[in-house]
């Protein structure tokens, strides 16, 4: 009896860790128009932290948004504080119901998103260059709308289910 009470209790604690899913925020307000918000041109600053908290690396990033139907194009021109500059295209295929699929050259395979209420969650790989190779990196990319103007964003990298770093970004659409 005990060893089951204690398996119940067990599996409790595991579902409580559960990790969040889009679906949770569907309530919360203002709610995320992918098509509305990437639309025109917007300004991200982000930073890269290690594993430890560190962070390692400053960018921002010019983006341009256009969008014909259910298919967007995001022109992302990134500069990095080292001076480093890196350009990504994303074609972004709306197929409703709060689903996204993407591409860019640098993505291994289609990036998956699901949206609701306030938020964005993408996962995908991307591959990146790491000391002079590739490396492909997992990425679970959280978009959190704010308000009309401001979207903040995490990605947590890893690598076969290890944390690497996490990517904090805060978007911004110019003023009207």
């Amino acid at each position: 009896m005990k060893r089951r009470q204690g398996l119940v209790l067990a599996a409790g604690a595991l579902a409580g860790c559960a990790a969040p899913v889009a679906t949770d925020y569907a309530a919360e307000k203002p709610t995320l128009d992918l098509r509305r918000y990437f639309d025109g041109p917007l300004v991200a600053h982000g930073i890269f932290s290690d594993r430890g908290g560190k962070v390692v690396r400053r960018f921002v990033v010019q983006l341009q948004g256009r969008w014909d139907g259910n298919q967007g194009e995001l022109d992302e021109h990134f500069t990095y504080s080292d001076g480093r500059t890196e350009r990504r295209i994303w074609r972004i295929t709306d197929e409703g119901g709060g689903r996204y699929s993407g591409r860019a050259d640098d993505v291994v395979g289609t990036a998956r998103g699901i949206a609701a209420g306030n938020v964005l969650n993408w996962r995908y790989t991307l591959r990146l260059k790491v000391d002079g190779r590739e490396v492909d990196v997992d990425f679970d990319d959280w978009m959190v709308l704010v308000d009309d103007r401001v979207m903040l964003n995490k990605a947590t990298m890893s690598k076969f289910g290890v944390r690497l770093g996490e990517v904090l970004l805060s978007f911004t659409r110019p003023a009207p």
